[in-house]
């Protein structure tokens, strides 16, 4: 609290007084807005009307420093251009007077003080500084002066606060009814199909879409396994990304996944149509929300994935497989291993899981010199016993299965350039009578899959050729030239009769009709 105190003086002045005027004027607080206590030296205003006296200011700090700053001046101009104004009763503060210099002298005041020689013509710009506008709101504003230091403390607790809105606002997960863009719809081309069941599966003669936005090459398609939804369409790239495409009505990519740092070697549906599972050379394993782009789940497997699959008896399980001697089952529930089958391999190829969800079919790379012992080994769900291993006695690979949708058979792609037949029933005797040759496989992961009524077989080539096969008769059918590189995968779609989806190793999808 700082003090004003008037009186009369009649000393003469000394060198003294101008150099503590100059620092009076070089103090931090306003003198003009600060609170003051008048003393009995100057009870009232006209106590200071002398024609021939000075006066002096005596401002004393309350602070730990005992100092008193005096303000003299010449006897003429204090009676002229000084006046000390109280504050009105209703507006005292703490109940203590409070007294102002009258705004219409504050440029008079200034005048006098240049003009009595107590202020050089050069501390004038920081006197009129310091000479602040007389308001009552802007003396109720004075903020208190805060250090540099506080002062980039709250900058840096400031941009912490925005970073976790940001953040808050990227986790954010919308209302159920706003999460169905993808899925609130159904194609109008798709539609008639729907309601038929009764569908015969048609060779397509042309194409319908060419995509080309992924930069590697395409490892797997799929179409939505909700058929109301089947006009989506699943793909997964080595240029680690997984894109859900519109490849009914426009062609156009609708999402977009980058949550994988190396390639992605295999994608799934899940069997409600709302989750993408994906693994590749990450070593991770993803489940992704399609409509918020969120990782529900996100695992390191152990070793570089290489395919997927979903347990059709139980949609929170699916195993994966990779480059290890053993298969994992994973619970999406606990992101636990639930199970483990072990097979003394060095990868695993593709998983199958047979009608039921009981049993499945894994195929390896264990090729031997007078064998194909462990080729394709049938597994227990449950027990993690291994089934059988001598199903396959051909010395060729298998790099995909397929279970035939209507019949109690599988087909085995293999490395040989033909496709041979065999039961799901124990002991899973291959069928000699039946093979299908004519495409060229030649060491690429090539697909193939059955038609939706069971009445063709469809495979991709390493000439880029899509071949279409007889079922029954295991007839070469129909040859579509579809690619310039080798045709990796080959998709029916599940409601239309006459529409599949085709992949290469240069990263083109192509939709045919």
């Amino acid at each position: 609290m700082n003090s004003l105190v008037a009186y009369e003086s009649s000393d003469s002045e000394t060198d003294n007084d101008k150099s503590e005027e100059v620092n009076f004027l070089q103090r931090k607080d306003d003198f003009v807005h600060s609170k003051f206590q008048c003393q009995s030296v100057l009870p009232t205003v006209t106590g200071l009307e002398s024609s021939r006296c000075g006066f002096e200011l005596k401002v004393a700090s309350t602070g730990s420093s005992n100092k008193e700053y005096n303000w003299r001046s010449t006897p003429n101009y204090a009676q002229r251009d000084l006046r000390v104004t109280p504050r009105p009763p209703e507006l005292s503060l703490n109940d203590e007077a409070y007294f102002q210099f009258s705004n219409n002298n504050y440029k008079n005041a200034l005048d006098l003080m240049q003009k009595s020689d107590r202020i050089p013509a050069k501390m004038v710009p920081l006197a009129q500084k310091r000479l602040y506008q007389d308001s009552l709101a802007a003396a109720q504003n004075i903020k208190p002066y805060i250090p540099k230091r506080l002062r980039q403390k709250e900058v840096t607790y400031e941009s912490k606060d925005s970073t976790e809105v940001l953040n808050s606002e990227k986790n954010y997960t919308p209302p159920e009814e706003h999460r169905l863009s993808l899925l609130n719809r159904i194609s109008d081309f798709i539609k008639p199909y729907l309601e038929n069941q009764c569908k015969t599966s048609d060779i397509p003669k042309r194409l319908v879409f060419h995509i080309s936005q992924h930069k590697g090459p395409v490892t797997t398609i799929e179409w939505c396994p909700v058929q109301q939804h089947s006009h989506l369409l699943l793909s997964a790239s080595m240029d680690k990304s997984i894109k859900i495409w519109d490849a009914i009505e426009t062609g156009r990519c609708l999402k977009s996944y980058l949550c994988h740092s190396g390639a992605v070697r295999d994608a799934q549906w899940s069997l409600c149509g709302r989750q993408i599972l994906s693994g590749g050379f990450d070593s991770m394993l993803h489940l992704t929300d399609i409509e918020t782009a969120k990782q529900i789940i996100s695992i390191h497997n152990g070793c570089q994935i290489t395919c997927l699959a979903f347990n059709p008896g139980n949609q929170s399980v699916f195993l994966s497989g990779g480059f290890s001697s053993t298969v994992k089952a994973w619970d999406t529930r606990n992101c636990q291993v639930v199970n483990e089958y072990s097979a003394g391999i060095q990868q695993t190829l593709d998983i199958l899981f047979l009608p039921g969800g009981k049993e499945f079919l894994t195929s390896t790379d264990a090729v031997s010199r007078d064998s194909a012992d462990r080729t394709i080994i049938a597994w227990d769900f449950q027990t993690s016993a291994k089934i059988s291993n001598q199903i396959f006695h051909e010395r060729y690979t298998i790099p995909c299965l397929a279970v035939h949708p209507k019949e109690s058979v599988f087909v085995a792609q293999t490395n040989g350039n033909y496709m041979v037949l065999f039961s799901t029933q124990r002991p899973y005797r291959m069928n000699k009578r039946k093979r299908y040759e004519g495409h060229k496989v030649e060491g690429y992961a090539v697909g193939c899959e059955f038609s939706p009524d069971g009445t063709l077989i469809a495979t991709g080539s390493a000439d880029g050729t899509v071949y279409f096969y007889n079922y029954l008769n295991s007839k070469l059918i129909h040859t579509l030239p579809a690619h310039e590189k080798a045709c990796i995968n080959v998709s029916f779609h599940p409601v239309h009769p006459s529409i599949i989806a085709t992949c290469d190793w240069s990263g083109e999808i192509k939709v045919w009709q």
